[in-house]
Protein backbone atom coordinates (compact mmCIF):
# COMPACT_ATOMS: atom_id res chain seq x y z
CA UNK A 1 0.00 0.00 0.00
CA UNK A 2 1.48 3.51 -1.08
CA UNK A 3 1.08 6.18 1.68
CA UNK A 4 1.19 9.99 0.23
CA UNK A 5 2.76 12.45 3.20
CA UNK A 6 0.91 16.36 2.28
CA UNK A 7 1.84 19.18 4.34
CA UNK A 8 -0.61 21.57 4.90
CA UNK A 9 -1.01 25.34 5.27
CA UNK A 10 -3.40 27.61 7.17
CA UNK A 11 -5.23 28.08 3.28
CA UNK A 12 -5.01 24.53 2.43
CA UNK A 13 -5.21 21.62 4.46
CA UNK A 14 -7.17 18.23 4.69
CA UNK A 15 -8.41 17.15 8.21
CA UNK A 16 -7.12 13.57 8.77
CA UNK A 17 -8.28 10.69 10.70
CA UNK A 18 -6.32 7.86 13.26
CA UNK A 19 -8.20 4.46 13.28
CA UNK A 20 -7.24 3.20 16.74
CA UNK A 21 -8.84 -0.38 17.98
CA UNK A 22 -8.98 1.33 21.66
CA UNK A 23 -11.27 3.82 23.26
CA UNK A 24 -10.99 7.21 21.40
CA UNK A 25 -11.51 9.39 25.06
CA UNK A 26 -7.87 8.39 25.43
CA UNK A 27 -6.11 10.38 22.75
CA UNK A 28 -6.34 13.53 21.72
CA UNK A 29 -6.73 15.07 17.72
CA UNK A 30 -6.65 18.11 16.21
CA UNK A 31 -5.60 20.13 13.07
CA UNK A 32 -3.07 22.89 14.20
CA UNK A 33 -4.26 24.72 10.75
CA UNK A 34 -7.91 24.25 11.75
CA UNK A 35 -6.95 25.66 15.09
CA UNK A 36 -4.73 28.82 13.92
CA UNK A 37 -7.56 29.35 11.28
CA UNK A 38 -10.36 29.68 13.98
CA UNK A 39 -7.76 31.59 16.69
CA UNK A 40 -7.84 35.19 17.33
CA UNK A 41 -3.50 36.74 15.91
CA UNK A 42 -1.03 35.94 18.48
CA UNK A 43 -3.44 34.01 20.27
CA UNK A 44 -1.49 30.65 22.16
CA UNK A 45 -3.86 27.85 21.88
CA UNK A 46 -2.50 24.39 23.46
CA UNK A 47 -2.67 21.48 20.87
CA UNK A 48 -0.41 19.04 23.10
CA UNK A 49 0.07 18.74 26.61
CA UNK A 50 2.57 16.63 28.90
CA UNK A 51 2.61 17.51 32.34
CA UNK A 52 3.53 21.14 32.69
CA UNK A 53 4.82 21.25 28.91
CA UNK A 54 2.66 22.37 26.26
CA UNK A 55 3.36 22.97 22.66
CA UNK A 56 0.83 25.99 21.40
CA UNK A 57 0.03 26.93 17.96
CA UNK A 58 -0.13 30.58 16.99
CA UNK A 59 -1.65 32.82 14.13
CA UNK A 60 0.83 35.50 13.20
CA UNK A 61 -0.78 38.30 11.75
CA UNK A 62 0.91 41.87 11.40
CA UNK A 63 3.07 42.63 14.58
CA UNK A 64 2.99 40.49 17.97
CA UNK A 65 2.94 42.16 21.19
CA UNK A 66 6.18 41.52 22.94
CA UNK A 67 6.48 38.29 25.39
CA UNK A 68 8.98 37.15 27.30
CA UNK A 69 9.56 33.60 29.80
CA UNK A 70 11.19 32.65 32.66
CA UNK A 71 13.12 30.10 30.34
CA UNK A 72 13.63 29.23 26.71
CA UNK A 73 11.06 28.50 24.35
CA UNK A 74 11.33 27.48 20.95
CA UNK A 75 8.99 28.19 17.59
CA UNK A 76 8.69 26.22 14.71
CA UNK A 77 7.37 28.16 11.54
CA UNK A 78 4.44 25.40 10.17
CA UNK A 79 3.18 27.86 7.35
CA UNK A 80 3.87 31.43 5.65
CA UNK A 81 7.48 33.27 6.67
CA UNK A 82 7.75 35.29 10.36
CA UNK A 83 10.01 37.27 11.79
CA UNK A 84 11.04 37.22 15.11
CA UNK A 85 12.68 40.26 16.59
CA UNK A 86 14.78 39.85 19.95
CA UNK A 87 15.62 42.48 22.74
CA UNK A 88 17.93 41.79 25.48
CA UNK A 89 16.00 42.23 29.24
CA UNK A 90 17.87 44.14 32.06
CA UNK A 91 18.28 41.83 34.83
CA UNK A 92 15.13 42.92 36.59
CA UNK A 93 13.15 42.84 33.65
CA UNK A 94 13.40 38.81 32.88
CA UNK A 95 9.68 37.67 34.32
CA UNK A 96 9.71 35.40 37.44
CA UNK A 97 6.80 33.64 36.83
CA UNK A 98 6.97 30.07 37.47
CA UNK A 99 6.77 29.28 33.21
CA UNK A 100 5.27 29.93 30.21
CA UNK A 101 5.40 33.02 27.96
CA UNK A 102 3.48 36.84 29.50
CA UNK A 103 2.70 39.69 27.56
CA UNK A 104 4.94 42.52 27.89
CA UNK A 105 3.02 45.68 28.18
CA UNK A 106 4.97 47.68 25.98
CA UNK A 107 8.13 47.10 23.63
CA UNK A 108 11.43 46.40 26.13
CA UNK A 109 13.78 49.09 26.49
CA UNK A 110 17.03 47.14 26.37
CA UNK A 111 19.48 46.41 23.44
CA UNK A 112 18.37 45.01 20.25
CA UNK A 113 19.56 41.75 19.80
CA UNK A 114 18.57 41.22 16.53
CA UNK A 115 16.41 39.32 13.63
CA UNK A 116 15.29 35.74 12.56
CA UNK A 117 13.55 35.41 9.04
CA UNK A 118 11.97 31.99 9.32
CA UNK A 119 10.24 29.95 6.72
CA UNK A 120 8.19 26.75 6.89
CA UNK A 121 10.24 24.05 8.60
CA UNK A 122 12.83 26.36 10.38
CA UNK A 123 13.17 26.78 14.12
CA UNK A 124 14.10 29.44 16.35
CA UNK A 125 15.14 29.41 19.68
CA UNK A 126 12.97 32.22 21.92
CA UNK A 127 16.14 32.49 24.54
CA UNK A 128 15.22 33.25 28.28
CA UNK A 129 16.77 37.08 29.39
CA UNK A 130 15.04 38.21 25.62
CA UNK A 131 11.54 39.66 24.82
CA UNK A 132 10.70 38.37 21.36
CA UNK A 133 8.45 40.10 19.19
CA UNK A 134 6.30 38.46 15.61
CA UNK A 135 5.94 39.45 12.41
CA UNK A 136 4.06 38.63 9.71
CA UNK A 137 2.70 40.20 6.43
CA UNK A 138 0.65 37.85 5.52
CA UNK A 139 -0.89 35.13 7.74
CA UNK A 140 1.34 32.23 9.10
CA UNK A 141 1.56 29.53 11.75
CA UNK A 142 4.40 28.84 14.21
CA UNK A 143 4.23 26.14 17.19
CA UNK A 144 5.65 27.27 20.18
CA UNK A 145 7.06 24.87 22.99
CA UNK A 146 6.84 26.48 25.86
CA UNK A 147 5.58 25.74 29.59
CA UNK A 148 1.50 26.27 30.54
CA UNK A 149 1.81 29.92 31.53
CA UNK A 150 -0.49 32.87 31.43
CA UNK A 151 -1.03 32.98 27.76
CA UNK A 152 -1.81 29.45 27.37
CA UNK A 153 -5.64 29.07 25.76
CA UNK A 154 -7.10 25.77 26.25
CA UNK A 155 -9.79 24.90 24.10
CA UNK A 156 -9.63 21.02 24.28
CA UNK A 157 -13.37 20.57 23.65
CA UNK A 158 -13.39 22.80 20.60
CA UNK A 159 -10.06 21.54 19.33
CA UNK A 160 -10.04 17.64 19.61
CA UNK A 161 -11.50 15.24 17.68
CA UNK A 162 -13.33 11.97 19.43
CA UNK A 163 -13.66 9.72 16.16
Amino acid sequence: MAYRTHVGALDSYEKGLIELEDDLRKYAFSNIFEVAGAASPFERVAVVQNLEYVAEVMRVEGDSPWFAAPHDEFALVMDGEIVFNFVKLADGQVPSHEGGALRLGAQPNGPGMGRVTARRGHQVLLPHGAAYQLVSGKPAVAIIQTVDGPETVKRWSDICTLG
